[in-house]
């Protein structure tokens, strides 16, 4: 039987990324989302919001380094990943995370803003990452041309790194 990674969230950027770089060379982009969800409750129903950490890599990590900023409304395509790593105190931790491939600005970041500003981008199959218009032909939120040469052969550009390359 065959199996499915596919995580696909819709939320607003929490602060800004945290890009680093790994002793080889390659960019990597940490920051968290925040993601709206109800749930039935005494009044019907109730907001909660989970806090979802994403991981970009190489061209991805720094488009969404210099884009992204707090209260921007993004959609986060890629998948769940589980790290497993050790604390100080020699206790077994797991983290869970999501790998970004895909990254569409929905707005500008004003919450309740009604402005576009949107634009993204995507993995291709051959790590290529390509530009994606707006809804009706926006373009890139104001880029005046796409930034191009992304992503390695996974599309992910974690392949061929060792758990001890992360940088946090």
């Amino acid at each position: 039987m065959a199996s499915m990674n596919i995580v696909v969230l819709v939320g607003r950027v929490v602060g800004p990324p945290e890009l680093r770089y790994t002793p080889g060379g390659k960019g990597v982009a940490q920051f968290t989302i925040a993601v709206d969800r109800t749930r039935g409750g005494k009044n019907g129903q109730e907001k909660e919001t989970d806090f979802v950490p994403i991981v970009a890599w190489e061209r991805l990590a720094e488009i969404c380094n210099e884009y992204l900023s707090k209260g921007k409304l993004i959609s986060i395509q890629g998948a769940l990943r589980t790290r497993t790593y050790e604390t100080q105190d020699g206790q077994k931790r797991k983290a869970f995370e999501v790998v970004a491939s895909d990254m569409q600005m929905l707005s500008t970041g004003e919450r309740g803003s009604s402005e576009g500003g949107a634009g993204g981008y995507r993995s291709t199959g051959g790590g290529q990452q390509q530009p994606r218009s707006a809804p009706g032909g926006g373009g890139g939120g104001g880029q005046s041309s796409p930034p191009s040469g992304w992503g390695s052969d996974s599309g992910f550009g974690a392949d061929d790194l060792s758990v001890d390359e992360i940088p946090f």
